[in-house]
Order: C-alpha cells, then sequence, then structure tokens
C-alpha cells in the first residue's frame, strides 16, 4: 500500500485465445476508495487511463472520465472528495478464460464502461475497457448499442435497428457461436425497445416509476434469431390510475409503432404490451398468476405462466416485484405436472403425418419440433431446480446433476441447442442475402448433408430426453 494506491500483483498464466484475459494490457492497479478524486484524476492522466478499477468492499468499482465530469465538475463537487463516494455499486468482475463475447453481452446489458478481470481466486489481473472489446469480432456492436442509446429521433432509431440484421448476418459469416450471436442479438433488440421508451415518454412525459416494461420469449431467454417476434408485457405499480394505464397504453402502442418500423418483427395479434391482457396492475398479474396456478387447465393458464417465467424486465420499476408472482409454483406438485406434460406436448420429429399428408414431407420446422421442446424442457428443469435463469443454456447447466436431468443429458441437450441453433441461423442469413422472408422452416436439400445428419441426431437426442422426463412425469419427485 502507497498512500491511498495499492498495487495488486499481475498472476502468471496466459488466458486460452478468445478469452477475456487476452485484452489486458497493462499491470493491475485498484485505488482504495478514500483516494480523492484529484488524485485518482492525476493517476489517470498520468497513466493514461480511461477508467480506475476502486475496491469497494470485496468488490470493484469503475470511476471514469465520464464519471469524473458527471458526478464532480458538473455537480461542483469536492475534488477532496473520495472516489468511493461518486462511483457506483460493484460492477461484474469476470474471470479471465471468459470468453470475450460473453463479456461482450455482459457490457451490452449493463452498459459498463470497464470491467475488472480476476484469477480463479479472485484476485485482480487487470481490466478491460469497452473501447478494448472493439477489436472482437463483435465488437461494434458496441458501437452500434451506442447509437441506438443517443438516438434523438424515432426516424433516427429505426435507422440504427435496420442495421441489426445485417450486424447478425455479419457474425454468422464470421463463424461465431450461435448462442453468442443470439445473445447479442437480443440484446440490441432490447436496446431498441428500451430507447423507444425513452422518447416515447419525452413526449408524454409519463413516470417510470409507474410502469415496467418486460421483455418475453426469445429476446428475454436471449435466444433471439432473424426470425423472432418482439414479444412484451408491462407492469403497472397498484396506485397508477385507470385514465393513466389508458396513457401508458397508448404509448405503448407507439413504442411498437416505432420499433417495428425499424425491422423488428411485431406480431401486433400475439404478445405485446398495448394489449389489456399483457398490460396489466402488478396486483393485478399477482392474481392472475395465482388463478394460473390454481386452475392451469383453464384460460390457457399454462402458456402465460411460462411467458411470464420467461420475463426479464428492461425499463421502468413500476412492476417491482413481479419476479415473485409465481412463488408457490414449485410447491404445487399437480401443477408442476400439468406444466412438464405440456411442456412435453409437441414432440420431437423431424417430420409430422401433417407434413407429408400436406406434401410438406422435405421441409423441418425447426423452431416448432426441435428448438421450442427443448427451451420447455430447460424452462421446466430451471424451475424444478428452483433457479431463476432465463436463457436456455444458463438453465439446463442450473439443472445439471440434478434428479430431473442428470448432468451427461443437460451437456447434450446443451450442445444440441447450439448446433440447432447454428443450423437456424446459417439458413436464416443465406434467406437474407437472398433477399427471401426469413423463416423457422427448412427445406432439407438446402442444407448440406452434414447438417441434415446433424439435425437428425438433435432431434433423436431431444426426444429420447422427452421420454425419460415423460416418464418421471408419472411419478414426479417431491420437491425440497
Amino acid at each position: 500500500m502507497t498512500g491511498d494506491k495499492l498495487t495488486v500483483p499481475h498472476r502468471v498464466g496466459e488466458a486460452p485465445a478468445g478469452a477475456i484475459g487476452t485484452l489486458i494490457s497493462g499491470d493491475p492497479m485498484v485505488v482504495a476508495a478514500s483516494m480523492s478524486v484529484r488524485d485518482a484524476a492525476t493517476v489517470m492522466t498520468e497513466r493514461g487511463f480511461a477508467a480506475l478499477i476502486v475496491g469497494i468492499g470485496d468488490g470493484f468499482g469503475v470511476l471514469t472520465d465520464v464519471g469524473i465530469r458527471a458526478d464532480v465538475v458538473a455537480r461542483g463537487l469536492d475534488p477532496c472528495t473520495p472516489v468511493g463516494d461518486i462511483v457506483g455499486p460493484p460492477v461484474p468482475a469476470v474471470a479471465a478464460d471468459t470468453p470475450v463475447a460473453t463479456v461482450l453481452a455482459l457490457v451490452l446489458e449493463q452498459d459498463l464502461t470497464c470491467v475488472p478481470v480476476v484469477d480463479a481466486e479472485g484476485a485482480l489481473l487487470g481490466s478491460v475497457t469497452a473501447a478494448d472489446l472493439l477489436s472482437a469480432p463483435a465488437g461494434p456492436s458496441l458501437t452500434l448499442r451506442r447509437q441506438i442509446a443517443t438516438a434523438a429521433t424515432p426516424s433516427g432509431l429505426q435507422q440504427h435497428a435496420a442495421r441489426i440484421p445485417y450486424f447478425v448476418a455479419d457474425l454468422v459469416r464470421r463463424g461465431q457461436p450461435a448462442h453468442e450471436v443470439s445473445a447479442i442479438a437480443s440484446l440490441l433488440s432490447d436496446a431498441v425497445v428500451r430507447r423507444a421508451l425513452d422518447l416515447v415518454n419525452d413526449r408524454h412525459d409519463l413516470d417510470p416509476a409507474g410502469i415496467c416494461w418486460m421483455s418475453l420469449g426469445s429476446n428475454a431467454r436471449r435466444d433471439a434469431v432473424l426470425s423472432s417476434d418482439v414479444d412484451s408485457a408491462v407492469a403497472f405499480a397498484d396506485d397508477v390510475t385507470d385514465a393513466d394505464i389508458a396513457r401508458f397504453r397508448q404509448a405503448c402502442a407507439e413504442v411498437i409503432g416505432i420499433a417495428g418500423g425499424g425491422g423488428l418483427a411485431i406480431d401486433l395479434n400475439g404478445v405485446v404490451a398495448s394489449k389489456p391482457w399483457f398490460s396489466r396492475r402488478r396486483g393485478e398479474w399477482s392474481a392472475a398468476a395465482q388463478k394460473w396456478m390454481d386452475s392451469p387447465l383453464r384460460d390457457e393458464a399454462i402458456v402465460y405462466t411460462s411467458l411470464l417465467l420467461d420475463a426479464r424486465p428492461i425499463w421502468g420499476t413500476g412492476g417491482t416485484g413481479m419476479e415473485s408472482v409465481l412463488d408457490g409454483l414449485r410447491g404445487r406438485r399437480d401443477t408442476m405436472g400439468l406444466i412438464l406434460a405440456e411442456a412435453l406436448s409437441t414432440k420431437a420429429r423431424i417430420r409430422s403425418m401433417r407434413d407429408v399428408l400436406s406434401g410438406k414431407g422435405g421441409t423441418f420446422d425447426i423452431k416448432e419440433h426441435a428448438l421450442a421442446p427443448l427451451t420447455d424442457i430447460a424452462r421446466w428443469v430451471a424451475l424444478f431446480v428452483g433457479s431463476g435463469e432465463r436463457d436456455t443454456r444458463s438453465r439446463l447447466r442450473a439443472a445439471a446433476g440434478s434428479v430431473v436431468l442428470p448432468g451427461d443429458q443437460a451437456s447434450t441437450l446443451i450442445e444440441v441447442f447450439e448446433v440447432l441453433q447454428r443450423v437456424r441461423l446459417n439458413y436464416q442469413v443465406a434467406q437474407f442475402d437472398r433477399g427471401e422472408t426469413v423463416s423457422d422452416l427448412l427445406e432439407m436439400k438446402r442444407l448440406s448433408p452434414l447438417d441434415r445428419s446433424l439435425v437428425a441426431q438433435a432431434v433423436r437426442e431431444i426426444a429420447g430426453i422427452q421420454r425419460r422426463l415423460d416418464n418421471l412425469g408419472q411419478n414426479l419427485p417431491l420437491i425440497d
């Protein structure tokens, strides 16, 4: 310790190729929260740092040039103010072997400017800034995300949004892992909706504390592809009046119109936040969820329960506590059994008798007959083990080794999910390049022999696990 500055020894060891550790440059440094802003600014100037890592308890905060300007200069704070008083809460630290694209998704999701990188013991190795990530294949998504976040008009926002499919297609052509491409596509889509909400709110002067916009479906699960719809719902604060709800719903319709005008796929007859069914007070959502749990066979209760299990809040705080509206669901053995039965109702298979009779024997709906059954399995097993994860791969990892999903089967499904998403993205990008409407209906003859074989094997693996879960459902184990 020298004054208020602590230099942490750099840990020996090379990060694997493609890992965030390879982007660390310079010696690691963490400054004490008691260091003055003036001294911190001096260190940043002398060393050419755009950001400093600040020790906050057992975690790390980040001090940036932007933070100094906004929190000290603009507010007229004393330069002797301790940096611990102006940095935000600790930011997530990542292990050195974390894939760059995973960190990029974290930066996009939480709008971070700097990420601490640690070793296996949690000691600081260094940090990586958003600028460092620009050299990664998906790095330009940071620039696009910033352009979306700062768009001054709806038309300007739509112009940036229209670039998303071109950006996604480029990532696919570069051979980026499918789950990373989907995660970034989902985050960019949410960024468009979030900025549209900001712009609409500026015109309507609505209180963000009265509303919580939730992303649903594939975007919420971070599984989006070129054909994915933007599904959404809204929770209002319980004290919002009927008149204000009407205004909010009108604003939601405008948001959906802006997003759709930017090329995002919107099913206006589907799950959209402007509809009364998908825009309720928090207490009304809770009451509805209770009815769905009590009577899961009525009013498509299981479908709506699944939607809420995927919900990811992205704007506003009005629906605080929405994550608890399904509390108690795991303890309802009969309801859990019915949800499992519904999850297994669509069988994984290459073609159905309906397809054969309709002359579609040479096509395969990769979403309906492969990916949807897999994501349904992932949602249910995560619910069973009490995991709050939303993305499919994380749900499978959370349930791995449990009574409902042995570890080897979880690994198989994660691998199968990646294979199917890769085939799906490659097929859709080829359609996009030809100017065709992107679709989940694959003409099998357009796939390479290897991809046809991989898809067939993937479907067999999913079907096998469906059969095992179906047998398990006949004697569902008790939940702790």
